[in-house]
């Protein structure tokens, strides 16, 4: 029996898709799989970097607290559960859960940069690239923040075009061809998730030989 996990990268730009995309990959696997996100390790609001016009950026890499989030993925990888609380992205509306994560054989690791970190990418056994086009992340981060997040539209938009546009050409498509599979999630992705599925069901049997 394999006693180190099998870690997967979930990567993509903000809006691709990437949360949407491995919660129906692990419908499947109960506490089989567990995911962690780089999303929940921003650093707090205050240590945020402030742009030109005084606003907070949270879409560059060091909005993240890496050490952090590498040192979780180890206490995991050696066999602990750790708790996390969750970042609710200052929603005054939100209370922040503990979030628990279990180790188990296969672990899915999703963010925007995981590949941008040399650290993290050391990591990877896999990686995807989930892809789609400007329009669409554009489309689908003003749903999102505007219903998850609570933040006004003129914000939102704001940060799209100041924030989101220019962080995504310096450090995330650049990496698109570093990963070992891209997944285009501009139209429906029913046949990739059954085929990662099918992947993982593997690596878990080899878990158990």
């Amino acid at each position: 029996m394999n006693t180190s996990p099998y870690i997967i990268g979930v990567i993509g730009g903000s809006g691709s898709g990437k949360t949407t995309f491995v919660k129906k990959v692990v419908e499947p696997f109960g506490d089989s799989v567990t995911t962690i996100s780089l999303d929940d390790y921003y650093h707090p609001r205050e240590k945020q970097v402030r742009d030109e016009n005084g606003e907070h950026n949270f879409d560059l890499p060091e909005a993240f607290d890496v050490d952090h989030f590498l040192a979780d993925i180890d206490a995991l990888s050696a066999g602990k559960t750790i708790a996390h609380e969750e970042y609710t992205f200052n929603n005054a509306d939100a209370t922040p859960r503990t979030l628990t994560y279990s180790p188990a054989p296969v672990i899915i690791l999703e963010g925007l940069y995981l590949l941008h970190f040399p650290t993290i990418q050391a990591l990877l056994d896999l990686s995807f690239f989930i892809y789609a086009d400007d329009t669409l992340r554009t489309i689908r981060r003003i749903k999102r923040d505007g219903v998850e997040r609570n933040y006004p539209l003129e914000d939102v938009l704001y940060k799209c075009e100041h924030h989101v546009g220019p962080a995504h050409e310096a450090f995330i498509a650049p990496y698109m061809h570093a990963a070992d599979i891209i997944i285009n999630n501009t139209h429906d992705i029913k046949r990739h998730v059954s085929v990662v599925q099918a992947f993982i069901r593997e690596k878990l049997e080899e878990d158990k030989r």
